[in-house]
């Protein structure tokens, strides 16, 4: 069949005043106002997209400070080289964060910053010559509070971690976020995959007690996912284990008959990926809960949410 032009003439139009708009100029941003408060600040941003998702994302955490249920924060180590540990730390402070859980790495840079207020090496130089990874007093050290495991089979590596620096009174223990959550008394649970971490590679490593206070700490983190129902978990900057164990935890819970609804569960990252947008943001929030992703550099996007939890709460 032949394939005439279509007649343009006989389409239907429609008013642009009953058409629904997405967009519209009372939820745009406010221009800059030198000066001006940062609460001032926060209420001139667009009220479109991630504008909405923001607010939404501290209204949920600041409900759940209100009615005391869990905002629990899984974060990278990525985010602690930022220089993000004392916002980190203010937030356990002021009892916004109730529990923190971290990788094997983020674990390393907190320690070592306990230690000399310094973290962060040259990973390209040292492959050369084989002294990446080798500082003699980051394994020894670490080690040492591992390895207690065999006489505290019941601790956790976190725990085990912030139990330590305060025994040797770290020098800089007040930027450590394992310090910071003992104090608090909450908890700080570190999610180890063998042979990913730096420390595994020195001689005092012990993979059974480094395996078992792992363990412990897994199941902390079931506990405190188990009461996150009107709460908040947030994933900062990891990609593949903090997700994959936020999704198993969540399992536990279920299956032990938490019942979780009501929660919302956020991904703050630099870029997206397949595992936090999946295990972190869709497939729990589908069972009964909402799912947000917040997409940025970690140094901005945190000290902007904290700003906003500090306006509303105080």
């Amino acid at each position: 069949m032949p394939h005439e032009p279509v007649d343009l003439s006989r389409v239907r139009t429609i008013p642009l005043q009953v058409r629904p708009n997405k967009v519209r100029q009372d939820k745009f941003a406010k221009p800059a106002v030198k000066g001006q408060s940062a609460a001032a600040f926060l209420a001139g941003l667009p009220s479109i997209l991630a504008g909405d998702d923001f607010r939404a994302v501290v209204k949920a955490i600041v409900d759940a400070k209100r009615n005391k249920r869990e905002v629990i924060v899984g974060f990278g180590a990525h985010v602690l080289k930022c220089g993000l540990s004392p916002v980190l730390i203010d937030l356990v402070q002021r009892g916004i964060v109730t529990a923190l859980a971290t990788n094997g790495s983020g674990a390393i840079h907190d320690f070592e910053l306990a230690l000399i207020g310094e973290t962060s090496e040259d990973v390209a130089a040292g492959l050369k010559d084989g002294t990446f990874g080798m500082v003699k007093e980051t394994g020894e050290w670490m080690h040492a509070a591992i390895n207690r495991s065999a006489v505290k089979p019941d601790a956790g590596l976190g725990a085990l971690f912030g139990e330590y620096l305060e025994e040797i009174a770290a020098p800089n223990a007040d930027i450590s976020v394992a310090v910071a959550a003992r104090r608090a008394n909450i908890p700080f649970t570190v999610h180890v995959a063998i042979g990913t971490d730096i420390i595994h590679m020195h001689p005092g490593a012990d993979g059974a007690n480094l395996g078992r206070s792992s363990f412990n700490d897994f199941r902390i983190l079931c506990t405190a996912v188990g009461q996150l129902s009107g709460g908040v978990y947030l994933n900062i900057g990891s990609a593949v284990v903090l997700p994959e164990v936020f999704l198993k935890a969540f399992t536990v819970a279920q299956n032990l008959g938490a019942n979780l609804n009501g929660y919302t569960t956020v991904n703050m990252d630099m870029m997206a990926h397949y595992r936090s947008g999946e295990n972190v943001v869709r497939r729990p929030a589908a069972v009964a809960g909402k799912g947000y992703t917040l997409i940025g550099r970690h140094e901005f996007m945190l000290p902007l949410l904290a700003q906003a939890l500090v306006e509303e709460l105080g």
